[in-house]
């Protein structure tokens, strides 16, 4: 029988204390990776599914007058094969566009359409078998965007590639309001501007320096459009998004490992916002979505 000494106890007592700490702070670390990895599980769902980016297969700009569209090459927009002959035709007049059917296996919100005003950026889809219609505004132009579901892309998709979750990348900012209202310029990969109002800035340490990101407003959302420098090497080089929480009590949490993708990384047809000079940081991020390999992005 071992028996343990009085000095052995005064050693292990602080041991003994420690452990229900460390065992709490493994479940905590546990139950983050989870909720980490269930995150991006639903992440690479969405782009899988119907309608998701991986189905984005064609952007077309529309010009004033009618635009007639169908899978025959005399039409105006050209549409897979999939797609009747002659579907119909947008027609554009000012900021106004009407659809005109030539084909009733078009629907617009589950019924078949003939003849409807269609608006942009909304939920407007003219749906013909696997394919849909979105009518799109960029800047002062109008454009349709192609989904189909049996696109390429969709297709051939693999998955998704990520740095390992590490909790260092979940960093609390501190959140600084904008004084006054103030507009987010974004270029993007069509040459067009965008403007988002910013509600302010996220200011966190890290390596001893301290970093900016300009937000701006998505719904009650925080959104986030950074380049860093892993942006070439292990990431998409354009950029990368990230959406946050509103700020509470002044600060925001920034976790890096749900940064993800743009929509550009997938398909040819995205109009993604490009970081501005401020979200370009001198600081690796070694954390989120890294480069899809899957295609030829």
């Amino acid at each position: 029988m071992t028996y343990l000494t009085r000095r052995d106890l005064s050693r292990l007592l602080p041991l003994l204390a420690l452990k229900p700490a460390r065992v709490m702070a493994e479940t905590i670390d546990a139950r983050y990776r989870e909720e980490i990895e269930q995150w991006r599980q639903k992440r690479e769902a969405a782009l899988r599914a119907d309608g998701g980016w991986l189905t984005v297969s064609g952007l077309f700009w529309l010009k004033e007058g009618p635009n007639s569209i169908g899978s025959d090459a005399s039409n105006d927009i050209l549409l897979p094969e999939s797609a009747p002959a002659h579907l119909g035709a947008i027609e554009i007049h000012s900021d106004r566009a009407t659809f005109t059917g030539r084909d009733r296996a078009v629907t617009l919100h589950g019924k078949p359409v003939t003849n409807a005003e269609i608006h942009p950026d909304g939920s407007d889809a003219l749906v013909a078998g696997p394919l849909q219609l979105l009518l799109i505004k960029r800047g002062a132009r109008l454009a349709l965007r192609l989904k189909d579901n049996n696109s390429k892309a969709r297709r051939e998709f693999t998955h998704l590639s990520w740095y390992p979750v590490d909790e260092d990348w979940q960093i609390t900012a501190k959140f600084i309001p904008a004084p006054t209202a103030t507009k987010l310029v974004f270029d993007t990969v069509i040459g067009e501007q965008e403007t988002s109002d910013s509600p302010g800035y996220a200011a966190f340490e890290r390596d001893g320096k301290t970093f900016r990101l300009q937000a701006a407003g998505e719904g009650k959302r925080l959104f986030f459009v950074l380049r860093d420098q892993t942006s070439g090497k292990t990431t998409y080089p354009a950029s990368r998004f990230l959406y946050s929480e509103p700020a509470r009590d002044g600060f925001v949490t920034l976790d890096f490992n749900k940064a993800q993708n743009p929509p550009c990384a997938f398909t040819d047809y995205a109009t993604c916002p490009l970081p501005p000079p401020q979200n370009r940081l001198a600081l690796a991020i070694t954390a989120g979505e890294r480069k899809y390999e899957g295609g030829s992005h």
